[in-house]
């Protein structure tokens, strides 16, 4: 019997496949999936067993899932998608017996208003359905998601719609120890965790890049529909750039705000810091 790990071509679920590695679970005992295994080939060398899986296609699914144990089903990214390829998704893994079914998903997904949350809300809802044994690990913002912009923000500032509301990021490689820990672990049936770091504000971002670099880095709050027509004006595509704005949203509601500590609890360590992100950035 094995641990499936959907998307693992993707940056969460390569991290999934090498938690495990680390965690000590043998390569033969982890089936890591993808539309293209040639990007797994490092991971077959390893004794990864490799298949390919297309959310879209049920009997690739159906195929990938054979022998599994418990899966690890990391988000899809196709927008609008997401609800009618969580039903592949279950249908696949009730017909393998798959025996437990760890979902990538998003702060307060029952009740957030943030445009992201309604499909994995209705994600949610489905593998509930199901019957199977769930484990819903409720994922805030990735530091990862304000790293890259460093050097935007060092020349421009930060710049968002978040006012002064906290978002609870951690790193993209503790969301993934912890769905390694839920499925190697025991006791996590039917458990929901609402999972992040810190909460800082897009002021405090600001602060401690101008603390780390010297720099004076400051946050400009704007409207919403003003940092739409920021984002379009850097060429990221209008309707993306609704859902980032819409995320800014959310954090001034407190939708990305997690209380409690899900994520040190099942890491068993302190998350890492957005000092240390940032210090391993620069």
């Amino acid at each position: 019997m094995a641990i499936v790990v959907t998307g693992a071509t993707g940056h969460l679920g390569r991290l999934i496949v090498e938690s495990l590695l680390d965690r000590g679970v043998p390569a033969d005992g982890i089936v890591a999936l993808g539309r293209d295994t040639g990007r797994l080939a490092d991971l077959a060398a390893r004794g990864v067993t490799v298949r390919q899986a297309d959310y879209n296609d049920v009997d690739s699914l159906r195929a990938a899932f054979a022998g599994a144990d418990k899966l690890v089903y990391v988000s899809g990214t196709e927008l609008g998608r997401r609800v009618e390829q969580a039903r592949n998704v279950v249908t696949a893994a009730r017909e393998a017996g798959v025996g437990l079914i760890a979902y990538t998903s998003i702060p307060k997904a029952d009740t957030s208003r943030l445009i992201l949350a309604a499909e994995h809300r209705g994600t949610e809802q489905e593998i509930a359905a199901s019957g199977l044994p769930y484990v819903f690990l409720r994922n805030s913002w990735y530091f990862e998601n304000y790293l890259p912009q460093i050097p935007t923000y060092l020349e421009h500032g930060v710049a968002g719609a978040a006012g002064d509301g906290r978002v609870s990021a951690a790193a993209r490689a503790d969301y993934a120890d912890a769905a390694a820990a839920v499925v190697t672990g025991e006791g996590h049936a039917n458990q929901v965790y609402e999972l992040g770091g810190a909460p800082f504000t897009l002021a405090d971002l600001a602060a401690e890049l101008s603390r780390q670099t010297g720099r004076d880095v400051r946050y400009t709050d704007l409207p919403e529909d003003t940092y739409v027509e920021v984002l379009v004006g850097a060429g990221v595509p209008r309707d993306y750039a609704a859902v980032l704005a819409d995320g800014d949203r959310g954090i001034a509601r407190g939708e990305l705000h997690v209380e409690g500590d899900d994520l040190k609890r099942l890491i068993g360590r302190e998350p890492t810091t957005l000092a240390d992100a940032i210090r391993a950035a620069l």
